[in-house]
């Protein structure tokens, strides 16, 4: 599969195909998570409703109670006792005024629209205390109403008022949506009942809970009800389905209605709904909610909608830039991949084309330029393994020369045929350091061990010519902690004793000096030999060309800038030179300085840095 094609298909499996996986799980847990959610919202809004409709009931309680409490009820039924029609002018005015207070009572409640009373102890007509007139209303009779269930009722419930809803006993309330309250009065002296009190109240009431209350948000389409456990609906404040049956709107035949709280999801009058129902507690009577669905879901079906069209307007989005930018992309990439596999071939002369100013022509000319940087360090990396060899050979010479190692132990024998023991033990100490720092693994040491190292020579060079030189050391303690190559500077004082005092008549010296410079370590060598002159120093060959020729003093390599390499007749020179200059670079190495008579000076450049540091970056810094 070529790269076109993998990132299209990189782009519909990562981004177009987890978006729109994510999306659906969004969807579908949101579509879920809607009925879960709205039930315990519907839950908390039936209590209150509930809450509501008890208090109107609790109300009215109140309200009979107290007239049962001041006797007006057993007062008003006394003043319709026929045995007692023959009443003092005294005794009427009493009646009187309890048949007010008793008016006055259900007056002052707003919510009463019609009361009367059952006389047990009433014939014919006094049978029905009434209290309200209600046109076009005939009251039952109360011989028809004592041979009925409910009579039987609320007689048990001895006093506990009964509450009736619309449409349950019309020959009793009427037709009209009006709640009723009927309970046995008792004379309170002697708990004798005398008569049973019927109160209708208004249904305002009602229809202000339910207007009033909205579940939800206001776009909602949401009706309420109140339906018996019979499943009639008694109460609907659009008047619509007052006195039908619930279980022929609902498709869930077999719904039952039970205590507490439930809700489904259904149809209901056809349409999708959530239905929520709420059982009042003391009431043989439900709450019911009826929710569309498709109101509720109006918000994701949107959202899914709109998901769609996005997630089309990627993949529509995403072939055409397959087609009209991704080919351009592809195809440049394409040509340079077969270029990189001609030079994974091993043809390192091959270049791309350069053509156009965008991005992959940037991209072509970096290639070309990167095989350009592979082919002069693969011919640096040649040649400097080069130099190295033939470095590392200059060093095996360098490190310990055979007559010095035989002129040692020569000397180590004298003193011991001479029983100069302590003599002895120090020259062969100082030659144990000198071996021990040339075997070493490591390329690199402190300034430190190497003075010491260098010390430990001459001591064992200056007891084998004691007239001929002295020598001093000069390098200050701060600078003992940088790294520097090992075998640097024994090489080139050796170079001083070896040749600077040969055939001279005085005592010669040594001088070893050492500073700091602009971030680098100067280390100077500087003897009062014999010197050299312009045509010994004209012998000295710099390392400039890769086959070896010399340059010559006009050479760009003796220029400023140029670090000087020289050779002397000794391999420790050349080779600390070499060294210096492959693993330090060309601005750093060797500087000779000499005349006829007055000596030589032999200065060692390399970058300052403490040991264990990247002596390559102070390089390049520096």
């Amino acid at each position: 599969m070529n790269l076109r094609y993998k990132l299209f298909t990189a782009f519909l499996g990562l981004i177009i195909i987890p978006l729109f996986i994510l999306g659906m799980i969004m969807f579908f847990v949101t579509y879920n998570s809607i009925e879960k959610k709205y039930s315990q919202q519907s839950e908390y809004s039936l209590k209150a409703i509930s809450y509501s409709i008890s208090s109107v009931f609790k109300d009215m309680d109140n309200v009979t109670d107290n007239g049962i409490a001041t006797s007006v009820f057993h007062m008003a039924l006394s003043a319709e006792d026929p045995s007692k029609q023959d009443l003092t002018d005294a005794e009427q005015l009493s009646l009187n005024a309890s048949q007010r207070n008793f008016r006055s009572l259900l007056y002052n409640h707003p919510s009463i629209s019609y009361a009367f009373l059952y006389n047990f102890n009433g014939k014919g007509s006094s049978e029905i205390v009434s209290v309200f007139n209600k046109e076009n209303f005939r009251t039952l009779p109360y011989d028809k109403f004592k041979g009925s269930e409910l009579y039987q009722e609320v007689m048990e419930l001895n006093g506990v008022p009964k509450w009736l809803a619309p449409h349950e006993y019309p020959e009793l309330t009427g037709t009209e949506p009006v709640f009723t309250q009927i309970r046995l009065v008792k004379e309170l002296s002697f708990f004798q009942n005398i008569g049973i009190l019927v109160v209708q109240i208004k249904n305002w009431e009602f229809e202000s809970i339910f207007r009033n209350l909205k579940i939800g948000d206001s776009g909602q389409k949401v009706s309420f009800m109140l339906v018996n456990d019979d499943g009639m609906i008694l109460f609907d404040p659009d008047r619509k389905l007052d006195g039908q049956d619930f279980h022929s709107f609902t498709s869930k035949k077999n719904f039952t209605f039970q205590k507490g709280f439930q809700s489904f999801k259904t149809e209901f009058a056809g349409e999708k709904s959530i239905l929520s129902v709420y059982h009042l507690k003391d009431y043989p009577w439900s709450l019911v909610s009826v929710t569309s669905w498709d109101s509720l879901s109006r918000e994701v079906t949107v959202f899914a909608r709109w998901f769609v069209v996005v997630i089309f307007l990627c993949l529509l989005g995403a072939v055409i830039f397959n087609l009209f930018f991704m080919n351009r992309i592809t195809g440049g990439i394409a040509v340079i991949v077969r270029f990189m596999r001609r030079v994974e071939d091993g043809d390192l002369t091959t270049r791309v084309e350069e053509t156009g100013s965008d991005e992959m022509t940037l991209l072509a000319r970096g290639f070309n330029d990167l095989m350009d940087k592979i082919n002069s360090l693969f011919n640096r990396v040649h040649v400097e393994q080069r130099r190295k060899n033939q470095a590392e050979m200059r060093v095996l010479q360098a490190q310990i020369k055979p007559h010095f190692l035989f002129n040692t132990l020569e000397s180590i024998n004298v003193l011991a045929v001479q029983n100069e023991g302590r003599k002895v033990s120090e020259m062969v100490y100082r030659l144990a350091s000198i071996l021990r720092i040339s075997i070493q693994d490591r390329d690199e040491i402190t300034l430190e061990e190497e003075v010491t190292h260098l010390r430990n020579y001459l001591d064992i060079q200056k007891f084998r010519f004691e007239d001929v030189f002295d020598y001093e050391i000069e390098i200050p303690q701060e600078l003992m902690g940088c790294g520097i190559l090992k075998l640097t500077l024994q090489p080139l004082v050796e170079n001083s004793i070896q040749h600077g005092f040969e055939g001279i008549d005085y005592k010669g010296l040594v001088r070893v000096k050492g500073w700091e410079d602009r971030g680098n370590l100067i280390l100077q060598i500087q003897d009062n030999g014999i010197g050299m002159t312009s045509a010994q120093l004209g012998m000295f060959q710099y390392m400039v060309s890769e086959s070896g020729e010399s340059a010559g003093p006009d050479s760009d390599e003796n220029k400023p800038g140029h670090g000087i390499h020289l050779e002397r007749r000794g391999l420790g020179v050349r080779s600390v030179a070499d060294r210096i200059r492959i693993e330090y670079g060309d601005r750093y190495g060797i500087f000779i300085c000499a005349s006829p008579g007055e000596g030589t000076i032999i200065q060692c450049v390399i970058p300052k840095y403490g040991q264990g540091e990247d002596h390559y970056a102070k390089s390049i810094i520096g």
